[in-house]
């Protein structure tokens, strides 16, 4: 995992934040983030594509949000606990309006089952790292 050898690599002491749980929640922010741009440009190229317009806006707002949720997590220098959490409190409540979306449309298409697993995981890691913060 990438995201753990440039935690590993990082010059300057971390504090008491779980190492693991950064590494894992960053790297299902990026996951999230292409798998959320990958199921609205899906979307658009289904029949129905006026039926899913909510969930192509869903899709590529988590994936806004997860991509700088992640670039910023990235980031340890100056670190900010309170714009942390934010980050991941908007995170995870992307995740999840994505994830139940997405959810919704998962019995007819193949794209929005995958990417509402992928934003479960990503809502789940934001917690995870959350709670090890408090």
């Amino acid at each position: 995992m990438t995201h753990t050898k440039m935690l590993e690599a990082y010059p300057k002491d971390l504090g008491g934040i779980d190492r693991e749980k950064l590494a894992e929640c960053i790297e299902a922010c990026f996951e999230c983030s292409q798998t959320c741009t990958a199921c609205a440009d899906a979307c658009l190229s289904e029949d129905m594509v006026a039926q899913l317009t909510k969930c192509i806006r869903t899709n590529l707002d988590c994936a806004d949000i997860c991509a700088t949720t992640g670039n910023a997590l990235s980031r340890h220098t100056g670190y900010d606990a309170n714009l942390t959490r934010a980050f991941l409190e908007a995170c995870a409540a992307a995740c999840k309006a994505c994830g139940d979306e997405c959810e919704s449309h998962a019995d007819m298409h193949e794209h929005c089952r995958i990417c509402a697993e992928a934003c479960r995981r990503c809502e789940k890691a934001c917690r995870d790292l959350l709670s090890s913060l408090d």
